[in-house]
């Protein structure tokens, strides 16, 4: 292998969290996930060469995973809304939250694959602990705009929880 083959794929272990984590937002089944996980690498691969070191690894990472899912996701929008399996974004242990705590959080996973993919991206980048600037670099509009969209985002997921408890 290459120079820059060794530094791919110590960039890919390095931020493999990142690329999972998404992969999993924006799929439902494990095959879909994977299938999206190499189109990514794939993307990462064909755009390493032309990678501009004043950005963060990172950034560069979400912003081509990101594009990435969801061109892929408004391709196989059909297909997708016909799957219904969820699958958790983290594996937590029993132990480790209450049966409460991991509702609260498997909804909080659903209601965010049912947003918009734009908005979901932004949510992801938002629950990820990034600052506005850091989201707005990576999805290319204003930090202005980045804060207005995660506070409807934040309206949006808090009525989704008040009416699943209202109906409960």
């Amino acid at each position: 292998m290459g120079d820059n083959e060794d530094k791919f794929i110590s960039i890919l272990e390095n931020h493999k969290g990142i690329i999972y984590k998404i992969t999993n937002s924006y799929c439902k089944n494990k095959s879909d996930q994977q299938d999206l996980m190499q189109e990514i690498i794939l993307q990462l691969w064909k755009s390493y060469p032309k990678y501009d070191n004043q950005y963060k690894l990172s950034t560069w990472i979400y912003r081509i995973a990101l594009n990435t899912s969801i061109s892929n996701y408004r391709k196989n929008k059909v297909r997708k809304e016909k799957t219904t399996e969820l699958t958790p974004i983290l594996t937590t242990s029993v132990n480790e939250v209450s049966p409460k705590e991991e509702e609260k959080y498997s909804d909080l996973q659903k209601f965010i694959k049912e947003l918009k993919e734009i908005d979901k991206a932004i949510i992801l980048l938002y629950l990820e602990g990034l600052s506005q600037k850091e989201i707005s670099k990576i999805m290319g509009i204003t930090s202005s705009n980045v804060s207005t969209k995660i506070n409807r985002i934040k309206i949006s997921l808090k009525q989704k929880f008040n009416t699943k408890n209202h109906s409960s």
